[in-house]
């Protein structure tokens, strides 16, 4: 939707544009409204919050056009602006989302929201290198936030600077003891070390915060079946399994930044029979459910 015809359609609604029939010989007169700013910024935030609530409920689609019709209402809002960066950033738009985070940064140098999301944003663009820029000067600001030193280690750990990954890691549990997800991926970093049973033991401890987290379960089971107990390893495969089917998929276990020695024995795994008719299972119940 164009700037002209967002605004045309937003006249209409509030009755603010509107000119009754003219008779046939009658000249139109112009009719030039007067607009309240007040009125029209109390209209913008009004539509942003909408665009929030949607945004939550992950309806991006209907979020985005209200947050880009706030942003044309209160330009030099740099919430709004943010709240629209981060739809198109969620929307796989990236130069765009990046390009409207800018702008709100420069409207609100320190405000951590907008920081986070543009060092979330170079993440997804692969530029690892200002990814880590945009966290740390976030993380100068908002030292408490356990995912943000999470995102931070993400960052570094797709740089292969390990050390510098752990260390991001583990300051996330320091803020958060039960941020089971970095413990995770510590477990990620020392199975591409071949550190097995440190890696084992960090896939035990991530359980132990949350059992129903299916990632370490299925790396914790990919570990015993390299190791040779196959057994110990399928019961728990077909248990992550039924928890989440997501991660029967190679490509969604890459994402998930699952290295290249993790990979290699998790497809010789994948590949055995009793957990291919789980993985098989899975797609019929994800298929068939509403």
């Amino acid at each position: 939707m164009s700037k002209r015809t967002s605004f045309l359609s937003l006249l209409l609604a509030w009755g603010l544009w509107g000119v009754g029939q003219p008779a046939l010989a009658q000249a139109l007169v112009p009719v030039t409204p007067t607009l309240d700013p007040t009125q029209l910024e109390q209209h913008g935030l009004g539509l942003a919050r909408e665009a929030a609530q949607l945004a939550q409920f992950q309806q991006i689609e209907l979020a985005l056009p209200r947050a880009q019709l706030a942003a044309q209402l209160v330009p030099q809002n740099a919430q709004v602006l943010a709240l629209l960066g981060s739809l198109y950033i969620q929307s796989q738009a990236l130069d765009k989302g990046i390009a409207t985070l800018h702008e709100a940064q420069k409207l609100e140098p320190k405000e951590t929201s907008v920081l986070f999301a543009l060092g979330s944003a170079y993440f997804q663009k692969g530029d690892y290198q200002n990814s880590v820029k945009y966290l740390r000067q976030g993380l100068t600001l908002r030292p408490e936030l356990a995912g943000a030193w999470f995102d931070l280690g993400n960052a570094y750990y797709k740089m292969k600077r390990f050390r510098e990954a752990i260390e991001q890691y583990e300051t996330a549990v320091q803020k958060d003891d039960k941020f089971w997800p970095a413990i995770n991926n510590i477990g990620l970093i020392l199975y591409e070390q071949n550190n097995i049973e440190g890696a084992i033991a960090k896939w035990q401890q991530a359980i132990a915060l949350d059992s129903k987290a299916a990632e370490p379960r299925l790396a914790l089971a990919v570990a015993f079946y390299a190791k040779g107990d196959r057994e110990k390893g399928i019961a728990l495969g077909e248990a992550a399994l039924k928890m989440d089917g997501r991660y029967g998929n190679p490509d969604f276990l890459i994402e998930n930044l699952w290295g290249d020695r993790l990979m290699e024995d998790t497809r010789k795994f994948l590949a055995s029979p009793r957990i291919q008719a789980t993985i098989a299972q899975s797609a019929v119940i994800e298929m068939t459910t509403p």
